[in-house]
């Protein structure tokens, strides 16, 4: 059955161009950062609007709506016990990850970015991923949790490649405890992970040393004009 396209006729540009069309279907408010929440696999609409806390659930409702028509996103039942609805991202709807990713990365090097603003947990194991040093990784292997709220993540470094998890901490080395931004100033390379243990802004369980060498893997990219 052939969904019924509802985006927002104003966003409509007449434009035959991809860029446009790419517009069309995420220039809505919100659209691009629910395709970025549900990078990590499918999720429930409270956890989507609690990784976004500045929409509303009205909002979050159409712009899931215009997603799903669009055949970005579709509705899933996860198997029992949870029997619950959630959204994932169809097939096409992946192959934004690059594109995503991309255009955080970019917009980093703008003295604008502000690391003090909300910071929510899938964002956090994609800056990893976006962030990570190759030629640094390439000589460094192991497995590294995060226990952020109710949320487990593994994060397996190899060949200078980054997999992340959801759900799990199995066989892992360490595990970051706090929340998102309790790690920034570490995973971005401005304080060493002893510094910040030390002022008791987050919790490392397991081999300390393997989490210090964990953490000198990324590093922001410079400011534009730097």
């Amino acid at each position: 059955m052939k969904l019924e396209n509802i985006t927002n006729p104003k966003r409509r540009y007449d434009d035959a161009c991809g860029t446009a069309l790419a517009l069309e279907f995420v220039g809505e408010r919100w659209a691009l950062l629910i395709i970025r929440e549900l990078l990590l696999g499918p999720r429930r609409f409270g956890e989507i609007r609690a990784g976004l806390p500045g929409l509303s659930a009205n909002v979050l409702t159409q712009r899931l709506q215009g997603l799903e028509a669009d055949g970005i996103i579709q509705r899933e039942k996860l198997p029992p016990p949870a029997s619950v609805q959630v959204y994932a991202l169809t097939p096409w709807g992946y192959e934004a990850e690059p594109v995503v990713m991309a255009m955080g990365r970019w917009a980093l090097r703008s003295p604008r970015h502000d690391p003090s603003l909300p910071f929510s947990r899938v964002s956090l194991m994609l800056a990893l991923r976006m962030l990570l040093l190759p030629d640094k990784a390439a000589g460094w292997a192991g497995r590294i949790g995060f226990r952020l709220g109710e949320e487990t993540y593994r994060v397996t470094v190899h060949d200078g490649a980054l997999a992340i998890d959801r759900g799990t901490l199995a066989d892992t080395e360490a595990v970051f405890v706090g929340e998102p931004n309790d790690f920034l100033p570490v995973l971005f390379g401005v304080m060493p992970l002893p510094m910040a243990l030390a002022e008791d802004r987050f919790v490392v369980e397991g081999d300390l040393a393997r989490a210090a060498a964990f953490a000198t893997l990324f590093l922001l990219p410079p400011k534009i004009g730097a």
